[in-house]
Order: structure tokens, then sequence, then C-alpha cells
């Protein structure tokens, strides 16, 4: 079962680089813009997020160090991805230019790497 969650945690940092590849590809546009990738990430991210907690509180991992979550850890970064897809969604059926909602987004998402690090 461990390779179930590792092949998961991979897919969780694929969203997390679909997020944060597609806010900085465009620093330099000043056309910036939400984009599909951006609502693609967000939703990879939430749903690999909630099937690794699910994996880990369900016990599939048996006794070892993964299984002591952080619930405040947890809670947090599903709040901010919650918010970042809300975002997303808003943002792709909006035309461009999203200067602020497309910054908003990437500091979420630096926000989260932050939370996932350091908390």
């Amino acid at each position: 079962m461990e390779f179930v969650f590792n092949l998961v945690l991979v897919l969780h940092f694929v969203g997390l680089a679909l997020l944060l590849g597609a806010f900085l590809v465009q620093i330099r546009d000043p056309e910036k813009t939400v984009t599909r990738w951006m609502w693609d990430g967000a939703l990879t991210q939430l749903l690999t997020g909630l099937i690794m907690v699910g994996l880990i509180e369900g016990g599939a991992l048996g006794d070892d160090e993964k299984g002591d979550l952080n619930h405040v850890k947890i809670g947090i970064k599903l709040l901010v991805v919650i918010v970042i897809a809300v975002l997303a969604f808003i943002g792709k059926r909006k035309p461009a230019p999203q200067v602020g909602l497309w910054a908003t987004i990437g500091l979420l998402t630096l926000v989260n790497v932050i939370v996932a690090v350091f908390v």
C-alpha cells in the first residue's frame, strides 16, 4: 500500500507543478490570466491530498512515520487549496487580463508549500 501512497504523492507534486508552473510562466506576460492548468493543478492537489489523508487515517500504511498527521496543517492546506480552486474556477471564466486573480493564486500556492514544509 506504500507504493499507492507514493504514487498519489507524486501526482500531488504534479498538481503543484501545474499550479506553480502556470503562475511562473506568465511573470513577464503583460496579459496575466488564470489558465486551465491552474484549475487542473488545484483539482489534482485537492483530490490527491484527500486520498493521501484517507490512506493515512485509514491505517493503510501501517505504523511508520507517515502515520502521525498534523491535523492543523492538513486543515490549513485544505482551506488554501479550496480557495485556490474557487479562484481558478472563477478566473477561467473571465476574460484576460486577470492580474489580481493570477497573483492571488500564485501567492496562495506558495503559502501552501510553506505550510507543507514549515508547519
